[in-house]
């Protein structure tokens, strides 16, 4: 699992009505920079809702590593003792990141500006996954690393013995670059300015001045740039991650895709900069109902219902990308069963998730009867309606959890079952996965690997 061990294959078949509702886990980006924050403050953190998948697990047990206390008090429920900006001590193993990009990338940062040295790896498919575009721009701090060629893990890294602050511009619209380089400012004297052409996930910023971070942002002509204070004495605090919109999405798109459906998901994440996948369904005609909008942390969450609709083919813009990157392969699954052809753009950073993303999908697609239009940066998909997606495929997910949702996703809604070769590396962002569908009625079973 998770690039070892044995394959295990679920089918998908087509399904009767979707009904009830879902209690999606807590937000894994959520989930993986509250802990981080709270071994990087002084007292203790205490944080419900965690999202307690294979991910963040692991970075839970990297940060034992580095000296900070981690309690699990119950379901979600857990308390952080850290060591304060710089105080974390060096690590006696290897740090195992499992198939968790955020959760390493982060931590390269959070220590990059301490006087230590770590050795990070992890499965099959973070192994091949790109690490020179965090560590090549924490060598600006003082920090020095080697890796694989390529920057590939495994990578050990240095922290900056006499660090310093940076003026920096993140290259590629990725969070975890971003946060990274947030977070490894934290420990530089002086203020560091981190700019970024496209607006990405803003999380860390928002947590970062909950923990009493000096943290501001200043809008740019393009993007944004984001200056933040170091020396910095992190205070804790309590942290209640709401519901992932990205694991949600699955349960979305399934609802809209089966006849008949109605689904509710309470509490859900509603970041205006997570929230491209909605926006986007409710542009191609989807019953999609928000209610009781509040703000909770400093993020605003709400209640949704889904009901089942009729979608039609549209043009995505490529600036909407960041704020949706995770939920392409989902949209993609929705734009087989809309009317009409949908156009997404801006997808390049889909070649560097835990798979090839835009090959995988269009790969997929086509074997289950759709046209395909796949360039390097882009995926054109020519729908075919509620009734017309044919099935029958047995899809290769590459070791990646959302490809395998994705495609289990069809099943449900495509004239033939669906299978994909293995489920094992689901556990990694959305453990319940399986039985919160299996109680809406969705038809998974079992077959032989």
């Amino acid at each position: 699992m998770h690039g070892s061990g044995t394959a295990r294959p679920l089918k998908a078949r087509r399904s009767g009505p979707l009904r009830g509702t879902v209690a999606v886990p807590g937000d894994k980006s959520i989930s993986h920079r509250a802990l981080i924050l709270g071994a990087l403050s002084v007292g203790e953190t205490r944080i419900t809702g965690l999202l307690e998948a294979d991910d963040v697990l692991n970075t839970a047990a990297a940060l034992r590593q580095f000296g900070a206390q981690l309690v699990r008090r119950g379901n979600g429920e857990w308390s952080v003792w850290g060591m304060g900006v710089g105080g974390w001590s060096e690590p006696g193993n290897v740090l195992d990141f499992g198939n968790s990009g955020t959760g390493s990338r982060l931590v390269m940062g959070a220590m990059a500006t301490t006087p230590i040295t770590a050795v990070f790896t992890g499965d099959a498919s973070l192994r091949s996954r790109p690490m020179a575009r965090v560590l090549e721009p924490l060598l600006a701090f003082g920090a020095t690393y080697e890796a694989r060629l390529g920057g590939l893990m495994p990578a050990t890294l240095t922290g900056a013995d006499r660090p310093i602050c940076v003026d920096a511009r993140v290259s590629v619209a990725s969070a975890q670059v971003k946060s990274a380089l947030l977070l490894a400012a934290l420990g530089a004297p002086g203020r560091s300015r981190i700019a970024q052409d496209e607006l990405t996930r803003d999380h860390t910023e928002k947590m970062l001045k909950a923990f009493g971070a000096d943290i501001s942002v200043e809008t740019l002509t393009r993007g944004e740039a984001i200056h933040v204070s170091g020396e910095a004495e992190l205070v804790a605090c309590d942290v209640d991650v709401p519901r992932d919109p990205s694991s949600a999405a699955f349960a979305i798109v399934s609802a809209l895709i089966v006849p008949d459906s109605e689904v509710r998901i309470p509490s859900l994440l509603l970041n205006p900069r997570r929230v491209g996948l909605i926006q986007t369904l409710l542009e191609m005609g989807a019953h999609i109902v928000i209610e009781n909008e509040r703000v909770s942390g400093g993020e605003t969450i709400g209640d949704i219902a889904v009901r089942s609709s009729a979608l039609k083919g549209i043009e995505i813009p490529p600036e909407r990308a960041p704020s949706m990157i995770d939920e392409y392969p989902i949209l993609a699954v929705a734009s087989a069963f809309a009317e009409g052809r949908t156009v997404m753009r801006g997808l390049a950073e889909l070649r560097v998730k835990e798979s090839d993303r835009l090959s995988a999908m269009a790969t997929g697609l086509k074997a289950n009867g759709l046209d395909v239009t796949e360039t390097p940066d882009s995926l054109a998909v020519e729908g075919r309606g509620l009734d017309g997606v044919a099935g029958g495929a047995r899809v290769a997910t590459q070791l990646d959890h959302r490809i395998a949702m994705a495609f289990l996703s069809l099943g449900l809604a495509a004239k033939n079952s669906v299978t994909v070769d293995d489920v094992s590396m689901i556990a990694t962002s959305f453990p319940e996965f399986e039985k919160l569908m299996r109680d809406l009625g969705a038809d998974f079973q079992a077959v032989n690997a």
